[in-house]
């Protein structure tokens, strides 16, 4: 039998007792093995051995029988290794990213046991090969993290960086709006190059480029994970996003000034309460139509 074919049904694990000593008898029989050995590791997906060859065959420069019978089959390995890395990177970079959608929320855990409540319509992503190495999460709306004792954990969003060792607290960030509460051990806030250290019942918050100050509150967790949504001072172009994202409704504030400052709270579970929850302290009223609500001035 000839050398190539010889080798071909070596590479698909086809050969007979004969064909195996005879492969064997090849002067480059140890280098073969010892390429073969090096893609033990890697698991790569179903391809044609055959059809990688002739992929690669037109790019070969012209050589004597004797040497493409050597390069040929080292080709085939080379290729299946080449694979091999490229399904490792692939998976090992692969980041795991979990959503909620309007009026949903969800408790995601994470590879250290630690969790996160997520608030609806947020994101949060990370990835779990990489976990053992960085706690990191990227998040995109408002979490509640409980976070499992071990090396530094971080909160990464579009605003500033939450660090933690093993801490109870909430991350609140969209659309002009970024804030962070400790409610159990420290955590260090980054915003635009400077950190703060938060003791428990302490917030940092940035709303609209403002920093504000907020006095220390003795609560256990978010308002939102008990079905409601709070708010101290904050302008009602805020609150009417949040409104949103727990109700699937769309608000026309158009005629009114968002920029006056709320506080006060609505529930989750009743829109005409959590409507009039908002609307009366500010002296308006509202109208509906479908899924459209209307803020009017009294």
């Amino acid at each position: 039998m000839k050398r190539e074919a010889l080798i071909k049904k070596w590479l698909d694990h086809n050969l007979t007792t004969e064909e195996q000593n005879a492969f064997e008898q090849l002067e480059d029989y140890t280098e073969l093995i010892k390429a073969d050995k090096a893609l033990q590791g890697f698991k790569a997906p179903t391809f044609s051995v055959d059809q990688t060859y002739q992929n690669l065959k037109p790019n070969l420069k012209p050589e004597s029988a004797k040497s493409n019978s050597w390069l040929k089959p080292l080709l085939k390995i080379a290729a299946i290794l080449a694979i091999g890395f490229s399904v490792y990177y692939y998976t090992s970079n692969l980041d795991t990213e979990i959503g909620t959608d309007i009026a949903q929320q969800t408790t995601i855990e994470l590879p250290d046991t630690s969790t996160v409540d997520l608030n609806a319509n947020s994101t949060v992503t990370f990835n779990k090969n990489k976990w053992s190495d960085t706690r990191e999460v990227n998040l995109q709306g408002e979490g509640f993290f409980k976070v499992a004792k071990g090396q530094k954990f971080d909160v990464i969003t579009a605003d500033g960086i939450v660090s933690v060792l093993g801490t109870q607290f909430n991350v609140k960030q969209r659309e002009s709006y970024f804030e962070a509460t400790c409610y159990e051990g420290l955590v260090a806030v980054t915003h635009n190059k400077k950190t703060i250290t938060l003791k428990p019942g302490h917030t940092f918050q940035i709303i609209d480029g403002k920093q504000l100050e907020n006095e220390k509150e003795n609560i256990l967790q978010p308002q939102w994970l008990n079905g409601e949504s709070s708010f101290k001072s904050v302008p009602l172009k805020h609150v009417i996003t949040e409104f949103e994202n727990q109700y699937n409704q769309t608000i026309n504030a158009t005629n009114i000034d968002t920029s006056r400052l709320f506080t006060g709270s609505f529930t989750h579970n009743n829109l005409d309460l959590a409507l009039k929850s908002v609307t009366i302290p500010l002296n308006l009223s509202y109208s509906k139509s479908g899924t459209s609500i209307l803020l009017k001035r009294e």
